[in-house]
């Protein structure tokens, strides 16, 4: 009997993707507007259909996770831990990038800044994103995919199924198997990872290669080893010390998500293929459910960095020199921006003009790395989702003991 031949993993076929992507992309670097007309649109295709997905799935696997928990207290303890992980994630994330920013300052470049203007997206106050959280109606915030909003929806609704009692099970069966059948339907959307990869990945390569980054290089650099070096020092200690998992094992299993969030740059749409790695990894399914749609919206440890070494580098270009108490107002505007803007279009812009602003740079300065925000984008992504997929691995431990000192104290 012949030895069945084994299939190659789908870290591995995104790998290739992601290599060849490169490779294509910088061959027809003269004829990118090929690669974005005729290549991009496939990519774009499987984009769109990973966030056709990404609504019902965020609905039914909170609300799925919440009933099966069949108890609030338990919603309410694993919320606090998420968002208190995820400010504390942010702020070592600021600071190692204005660390990271200094530290290469002598070898930024110093661009002129006159002539320079950006048009900086409105803020949102704080109490209006609060107000924005709560939906008016109930079938805007799908079509509108408002992760907050969905994620509000999907815990009243949880709440109220727990609360009917008994009388709940055909609903509770119902949107069990609903579950079940978007899943599938995102394990099949999910085969196709690799051809979406190369598509949206090659033309970006193509489009923003070695000439268009020039003079920018060292910043690029500054922030992408910022970007490692906090994923590598700051996950891997959480989830050894808090998660009970070695590091290795934890960014083996997360490839196929760090490769796709790389080529999308979109966190949201990285959602599914998230849940899927952290779920192999062993996280609790309930627990994912709800810890990850949320870190998708408001953890942006990446972003953090960006901002940090990006206020360094506009405060170099028009010659001011950012004080210690000046680095530290940055440290705790992006911590707190990264709430007041979740779930804002272009929460990256809207945070870095708010950083700027707090210490009294120039908003016009954004102008100076604009250009390659999407060069910044796929790195700050990874970050983004990696801490999300290391929250959850940290909370799900932290609950598994918390049931299991609950479980000897009710024997004793």
């Amino acid at each position: 009997m012949k030895q069945q031949k084994k299939k190659m993993s789908l870290a591995m076929q995104i790998f290739i993707a992601l290599i060849l992507a490169i490779l294509v992309g910088l061959l027809i670097q003269s004829h990118a507007d090929f690669a974005n007309s005729y290549i991009k649109p496939f990519g774009t295709i499987f984009l769109n259909l990973v966030k056709f997905i990404v609504v019902p799935i965020v609905l039914f696997s909170i609300m799925c996770g919440i009933i099966s928990m069949s108890d609030i207290r338990k919603v309410g303890a694993i919320g606090l831990k998420t968002v208190c992980f995820y400010l504390c994630t942010t702020a070592f994330a600021v600071t190692v990038g204005l660390i990271g920013g200094n530290l290469f300052k002598g070898l930024f470049p110093v661009v002129a800044t006159t002539d320079l203007s950006y048009e900086a997206a409105a803020s949102t106050s704080f109490m209006d994103t609060l107000v924005n959280i709560f939906p008016s109606n109930f079938v805007s915030p799908m079509v509108e995919a408002n992760m907050l909003q969905i994620i509000v929806m999907a815990i009243l609704l949880g709440f109220s199924i727990i609360l009917v009692g008994e009388k709940n099970i055909r609903v509770v069966n119902a949107f069990n198997d609903l579950n079940d059948i978007f899943m599938k339907c995102m394990e099949l959307i999910l085969k196709l990872s690799p051809i979406g990869v190369f598509c949206l990945l090659c033309p970006v390569i193509a489009s923003n290669g070695p000439a268009i980054i020039g003079s920018l290089a060292m910043v690029l650099l500054a922030a992408y080893i910022c970007y490692i070096v906090h994923a590598v020092v700051v996950y891997s200690i959480t989830v050894k010390t808090m998660g009970g998992m070695s590091p290795v094992k934890f960014f083996k299993g997360m490839l196929p998500a760090i490769m796709f969030a790389f080529s999308s740059a979109s966190s949201v749409g990285t959602l599914p293929i998230n849940m899927s790695c952290t779920e192999k990894l062993g996280a609790k399914k309930e627990v994912a459910s709800f810890v990850l749609p949320l870190g998708a919206t408001i953890n942006m440890d990446g972003t953090a960095i960006y901002q940090g070494v990006c206020a360094i580098f506009i405060a170099a270009c028009y010659g001011i020199h950012l004080t210690l108490p000046q680095m530290l107002t940055i440290v705790l505007t992006a911590t707190l921006a990264s709430i007041g803007t979740a779930g804002v279009p272009g929460a990256g812009m809207v945070m870095l003009a708010m950083v700027l602003t707090s210490v009294g740079l120039p908003v016009d300065g954004i102008a100076l790395v604009a250009g390659i925000d999407r060069i910044f984008d796929m790195g700050r992504t990874t970050v983004n989702i990696t801490g999300d997929a290391a929250c959850t691995i940290v909370v799900s431990n932290l609950e598994e003991k918390r049931e299991r000192r609950n479980a000897a104290k009710a024997k004793n």
